[in-house]
């Protein structure tokens, strides 16, 4: 088995083209996390601990000196980083746990009983037409 028809095979399961519709979805929700973490749930807790806005706080590590700027250590990028990977996280966790009861739900369900054969179906049809006669 050639390589490219091995690379074919792996390409075209299922799984693997449900693994990509995934990260593109994951891609496209972490832009709305991010948004929601940067324009909505932050602005207020800036403003309860005093107007601080996470993403600029920095701790200079040397001065900018002539043409060269100054080296910071951005600690704010990284906590807010750290928040949005928070959300990320709860919301997954909230999607899977209610995947999983939904699981569980069709589980616990019992199943429906078998349709009668045509046979059977036929003979109930007999009966019932001996019975009115």
């Amino acid at each position: 088995m050639g390589m490219m028809s091995e690379f074919k095979e792996f390409a075209m399961r299922g799984n693997v083209v449900d693994m990509a519709v995934g990260i593109v979805i994951g891609g496209a929700f972490g832009k709305i996390v991010t948004s929601f973490v940067n324009d909505v749930l932050m602005p207020p807790i800036g403003l309860a601990v005093g107007g601080v806005d996470f993403s600029e706080l920095s701790m200079v590590l040397k001065e900018a000196a002539g043409e060269a700027q100054a080296v910071t250590l951005n600690y704010g990028a990284f906590l807010q980083t750290i928040i949005d990977f928070i959300i990320i996280a709860f919301a997954i966790f909230m999607v899977i746990r209610a995947m999983n009861s939904l699981k569980r739900k069709e589980e616990e369900a019992p199943p429906a009983p078998p349709k009668p054969s045509q046979e059977e179906i036929l003979l109930t049809e007999i009966r019932d037409l001996l019975r009115k006669d």
